[in-house]
């Protein structure tokens, strides 16, 4: 089961973090890939690692998910190069105004969370849907599976830092996923979320790592630690793997247990 050969996976936010690890797990499935991020130096690095490390196709795609020509432009290199996608991985994302207190919070970072967080995913799954439904007309794949990364924000409200923006849009990513797996079930395209919990990454180790985050780790994670490296890719594979196909509509965490107590 979930042999990725023959298959494309494109990820979103590929040049650093969760959707870097996340595209690794896919290569070592054995999946062709195509990595998007804004960033292309980092892309073009990773591109040659994996190709040479797994031996799969990997074409990096500078694109900003925000705007709408670089992902039209995306969408038509992945045509070019590849001529099918069979798995899209939604982990562009970002947020403004951390730490904010609600009666601070300022309309610009609102909006500046939710274009990235929430729009972006619109864009994406829309013209994911589009182009995965024309290639499974036209017999140049069998099926298509759409990946939203949300968070457990997008489940639960949390003590640890003020952060409405992000809850906000990330529990409409959860919820947005529910309704395009609705529509898109009779098309052969299942659509699914990841909620991952707090994980290391270059940008949150060290914050992690602190006495306090410790401190809260211990208390209100079962686990009582973090996410490591990789500890993501399972349920990746598994949501966009052939055999998921009963799957979709879920809103999958990956959290230590954060969110069951």
């Amino acid at each position: 089961m979930f042999d990725y050969k023959g298959k494309v996976v494109a990820v979103t936010g590929a040049s650093s973090g969760l959707g870097k690890q996340v595209a690794e797990g896919y290569a070592a499935a054995g999946a062709d890939l195509a990595i998007l991020a804004r960033r292309m130096s980092r892309l073009e690095a990773s591109a040659k690692e994996w190709s040479e490390k797994y031996g799969v196709k990997v074409v990096p795609i500078e694109c900003d998910v925000t705007d709408e020509a670089a992902t039209d432009a995306a969408f038509a290199k992945i045509d070019q190069e590849f001529g099918h996608l069979e798995v899209l991985f939604n982990s562009a994302g970002g947020e403004r105004g951390t730490g904010t207190p609600l009666p601070d919070f300022k309309k610009e970072d609102w909006e500046f969370t939710m274009n990235l967080d929430l729009t972006s995913i619109f864009t994406m799954n829309k013209k994911a849907a589009k182009y995965m439904e024309g290639r499974i007309a036209a017999g140049k794949q069998t099926y298509g599976r759409i990946i939203n990364v949300a968070s457990i924000y997008g489940l639960v409200g949390n003590t640890a830092i003020p952060t409405i923006a992000y809850h906000a849009s990330k529990g409409a990513v959860v919820n947005f996923t529910r309704a395009a797996a609705a529509e898109l079930a009779p098309k052969g395209i299942t659509v699914n979320a990841i909620c991952p919990g707090y994980f290391y990454t270059e940008l949150t180790t060290e914050t992690l790592n602190t006495a306090y985050f410790q401190e809260f780790a211990k208390r209100t994670v079962p686990m009582q630690r973090y996410g490591h490296e990789g500890e993501l890719n399972s349920a990746a594979i598994f949501l966009g793997a052939e055999e998921s196909s009963y799957v979709t509509g879920q809103a999958l965490a990956v959290d230590g247990g954060y969110t069951c107590v």
